[in-house]
């Protein structure tokens, strides 16, 4: 018997912190992929009829295209971030369209910033998305662009994100500042915003968490890729999807999690006037820090998915020690 060759996989976003830890796990697979995006042998964006031709009979597409929110939201950025995921997301689906074998599932990026702060119950994928401000519009104007389209035979799956960790992205930073003595809790208070961050809808009111009472949601790089194999496996998985694990915890808990992981036996805490400084000095926002985000994956857990990180501090300790082995086996080379 001869055995059938796997069907091609498409992947938009595939250089990213995400894009690159699916991609490397489809090719360890031995599964053809296909990659769309800037890089130098990847399908252009502006290629509408290679995009079409590489859908053809694709098992499956993944969008995980967007513009970093790690920049201070001045006009120029805030275009990029939105613009960015509606002109990609709709290139896409305008591929689907034509396409004559188009793939059966499609997987994009969505946030989990929709939500708003939460601080009485977690939201699950049924809560309302009462976020406000900048980055609640474009996620909201994202998953339009995402599940407007008609598209029949074509199962939407939009993944509500919440902080990935990882050997890089958003720990690599805290995990930084913890070695530098600068892990403690961060605060939330009271701050005046000017009228242009008014304007631009971000000046943010996230919730007034005192002493890092906010809350910190989180999924590990590894579940991110096993959330994408149970998507596609699952016909059950379909519409929004929260994708974080079921055990958040407050930001407190988050900075003592990684000082007991390095081994630090303390960190300065940092309020809301400190980290607005930082954040003006290194061009980012104090929303990714303060903002709380309490998400529950519903939908996940009543397919069965099995988180393969759940708890916080095994997550971390094993992105520390994967960090530790790559620095030792640099050092040997």
């Amino acid at each position: 018997m001869t055995d059938v060759p796997p069907r091609p996989v498409v992947i938009a976003g595939a250089s990213g912190f995400m894009g690159a830890a699916v991609v490397a796990h489809w090719r360890a697979q031995g599964r053809p992929v296909t990659t769309v995006g800037r890089r130098a042998g990847e399908l252009a964006w502006d290629d509408a009829d290679g995009i079409r031709r590489a859908l053809d009979g694709a098992a499956l597409l993944v969008n995980f295209a967007g513009r970093s929110v790690n920049c201070r939201y001045d006009a120029v950025h805030r275009a990029e971030i939105l613009d960015s995921r509606l002109r990609t997301t709709g290139a896409l689906a305008r591929a689907i369209a034509t396409a004559s074998a188009p793939p059966p599932v499609w997987i994009n990026a969505s946030s989990a910033t929709l939500y708003g702060a939460g601080h009485a119950a977690p939201s699950t994928e049924d809560s309302p998305s009462d976020g406000t401000g900048f980055s609640v519009g474009v996620v909201r104007a994202w998953e339009q662009a995402f599940f407007e389209p008609e598209l029949p035979g074509v199962r939407r799956a939009a993944l509500r994100t919440t902080i990935v960790l990882g050997d890089g992205g958003a720990l690599v930073p805290m995990l930084n500042l913890a070695r530098w003595g600068l892990g403690g809790a961060q605060w939330d208070m009271p701050w005046p915003a000017g009228r242009a961050r008014r304007a631009a809808g971000t000046a943010y009111r996230y919730g007034g968490f005192p002493f890092g009472r906010q809350w910190f949601s989180w999924v590990h790089l590894d579940d991110v890729v096993g959330v994408v194999d149970a998507v596609e496996a699952d016909p059950r998985l379909s519409g929004p999807i929260n994708l974080g694990t079921p055990h958040p915890v407050t930001n407190a808990e988050l900075m003592r999690t990684i000082r007991r992981a390095l081994g630090m036996p303390f960190g300065v805490p940092a309020p809301r006037p400190v980290l607005e400084l930082g954040a003006w000095l290194i061009r980012t926002e104090t929303e990714l820090l303060l903002k709380s985000r309490w998400v529950h994956p519903q939908r996940l857990l009543d397919a069965g998915y099995t988180f393969r990180h759940p708890e916080l501090e095994p997550a971390i300790r094993a992105v520390v020690d994967t960090r530790r082995r790559t620095r030792q086996g640099s050092a040997v080379v």
